[in-house]
C-alpha cells in the first residue's frame, strides 16, 4: 500500500470521526444522570487506587467511543487507520530504563528494560527503544501493512528525522544511543526496500488517549522486566559529581563539562 492510497482514507476517516463526534448530544435522555448499579463501587475504587495514573478503557459503551473520536488520535482518524497502529513510550525513573508499546489492530503489548544505565539513563534512548520494539515486531510480521508509529517525544522524532531523505546521512560516531539507532535505521531502510509505508506521529502527552496512556503503563512495566536489551557497554569514561548531596553519573557531555 502506497502513500497516495493511504493518506486519502486518512482524511476520509477523520471527516466520519468529526460527523461521530456531533451525535454526543443525541444520547438518549433514559441514559443522561443514571447511575448504575456498581458504579459507586468503582468510583470508590478509584479514589482509593494508590497509583497516579489511571487505567485506560477500551469499551464499547457510548461514551467511551464518543471519548475516543474526541481525542487527538481520534481526531486524526488513526482508529480507523487500514494498517497497524503502535502506540509507543519510554520511561526513565528512579535509575531505570523501559520501554513498551501496544498495537492497536491486536489489542495486544510488550515492553523491556534497557541497560546500559550504568553509563547514565536518558529519556530518549527508553524512547528510541520503544520505536525499535515496535519495529521489530512489524518485521516479524511479514504481513506488508503500512504502519503507524505514535509518540509523545518530540526528541525522539527530531533525532529520528536526520536520518530521513537524500543527502550524506549524519555519523553514529558520538550518538549515546547508536546501538539502538542503528537498528532502527535498518529496520526503516528494509521497509523502505520492501515499499512499506511507516508513518511517524507525533501526539501529546496526558491529554487522556488510551492509545499514549496504554503505552505509558507498558514503559513502566518495561524498567521492571527481565527482558533487558541493548545492555552492550561502550566503554566511555564515566564521570561522577555530586549536585545538592544528589550523586550523578554520565559520559562526557555538555553537562558534564559545565
Amino acid at each position: 500500500m502506497k502513500a497516495q492510497d493511504v493518506l486519502p482514507s486518512l482524511q476520509e476517516q477523520m471527516i466520519k470521526t468529526e460527523e461521530k463526534y456531533t451525535l454526543v448530544n443525541r444520547t438518549d435522555d433514559k441514559d443522561r444522570g443514571e447511575i448504575h448499579a456498581g458504579k459507586p463501587i468503582a468510583m470508590q475504587e478509584a479514589l482509593e487506587e494508590e497509583s497516579t495514573k489511571d487505567t485506560p478503557s477500551f469499551g464499547s459503551e457510548n461514551l467511551e467511543e464518543i471519548h475516543r473520536a474526541g481525542t487527538e488520535a481520534g481526531l486524526l482518524g488513526i482508529y480507523n487507520f487500514p494498517g497497524a497502529v503502535y502506540a509507543t513510550d519510554g520511561s526513565n525513573d528512579k535509575g531505570f530504563m523501559g520501554a513498551g508499546y501496544f498495537k492497536l489492530d491486536e489489542n495486544r503489548e510488550r515492553c523491556c528494560q534497557l541497560g546500559r544505565g550504568e553509563e547514565g539513563n536518558s529519556s530518549n534512548r527508553a524512547e528510541l527503544g520503544a520505536a525499535c520494539l515496535a519495529l521489530e515486531d512489524a518485521k516479524r510480521k511479514r504481513d506488508r501493512k503500512p504502519i503507524i508509529l505514535l509518540s509523545d517525544s518530540a526528541c525522539f522524532l527530531s533525532s529520528s528525522q536526520k536520518w530521513i531523505g537524500e543527502g550524506k546521512p549524519p555519523s553514529m560516531h558520538g550518538n549515546p544511543d547508536a546501538d539502538i539507532m542503528g537498528d532502527i535505521v535498518q529496520l526503516l531502510r528494509d521497509r523502505i526496500e520492501q515499499g512499506l509505508l511507516t508513518i511517524f506521529i507525533k501526539i501529546k502527552a496526558y491529554h487522556g488517549d488510551p492509545l499514549n496512556e496504554l503505552a505509558d503503563r507498558w514503559a513502566d512495566e518495561g524498567r521492571q522486566s527481565e527482558n533487558i536489551r541493548w545492555s552492550l557497554p561502550t566503554n566511555r569514561p564515566i564521570f561522577y559529581w555530586t549536585d545538592n548531596g544528589t550523586t550523578h553519573r554520565s559520559p562526557m557531555n555538555p553537562t558534564v563539562k559545565t
